[in-house]
């Protein structure tokens, strides 16, 4: 391909299930013979092991994606504490560049045919002082995929989300997400068909309920998702 496209993989919330959809994704793609990249330009809360830092949703996604480039450049920035990446920087006396975090995502778009981009938190969270990971994806040109709860709320959380994305960025479109099957609420019937109506973007699909994350169980948890809608945006036929 002469052409490397990329996507943002942003959620309504931290914790909506946007790692799990960017592995489906990226597997759904790798199945069509496609070389995917992951990344995830800043990760927080990882565990120290070995003296080094590890960042459990970026080497998840690696691994399940393929991508051999190297952790540097999938998660240019990882930090101790599980809170906002700028909070996490100043905690830590450092800075995050957003021309380093774009340098690193060219190297992983000269290698790639898609470049999938997993946000932390939500679309505002703040990665500088001045700058959010909407700032990045703009930075970026990639179009969103937004990440949604299926549980009581999540109709207004989001539309923020889509009409804030759509300031700056194309929104391809909504996964609704279920994340605990624990949780039974009457909204979960019709939040599908009401982000339909409401949503301020194209509902891609829902990802049912699932434990397992094996290859083979992610790929069915994204059988009903509209992957089409992916394959026209990119030109990936």
């Amino acid at each position: 391909m002469s052409k490397t496209n990329g996507l943002f993989i942003t959620g309504t919330d931290t914790s909506v299930g946007k790692t799990r959809v960017t592995a489906i994704l990226a597997l759904a793609l790798r199945q069509r013979g496609l070389r995917v990249g992951v990344m995830k330009p800043a990760e927080t809360g990882c565990p120290v092991e070995g003296g080094q830092m590890q960042p459990q949703d970026s080497l998840f996604l690696r691994h399940i994606s393929g991508c051999i480039a190297p952790q540097e450049i999938v998660t240019p920035y990882t930090f101790l504490e599980p809170v906002a990446p700028v909070v996490a920087a100043e905690h830590e006396g450092r800075e995050i560049s957003l021309d380093h975090i774009a340098a690193c995502y060219a190297k992983l778009a000269a290698e790639h045919d898609i470049v999938l981009v997993e946000g932390a938190g939500g679309l505002l969270v703040h990665l500088t002082e001045q700058l959010t990971f909407l700032d990045l994806a703009a930075r970026l040109e990639l179009p969103i995929l937004i990440v949604a709860r299926n549980i009581l709320g999540t109709l207004n959380h989001t539309a923020l989300t889509a009409t804030v994305a759509a300031q700056r960025c194309r929104v391809l479109g909504i996964v609704l997400n279920m994340l605990d099957a624990t949780i039974q609420e009457e909204s979960q019937k019709s939040n599908a068909a009401s982000l339909q109506r409401w949503g301020r973007a194209p509902l891609l699909g829902c990802v049912p309920y699932a434990q397992d994350c094996t290859p083979e169980s992610l790929l069915q948890q994204g059988a009903d998702l509209d992957m089409s809608a992916l394959i026209a945006a990119f030109s990936l036929s």
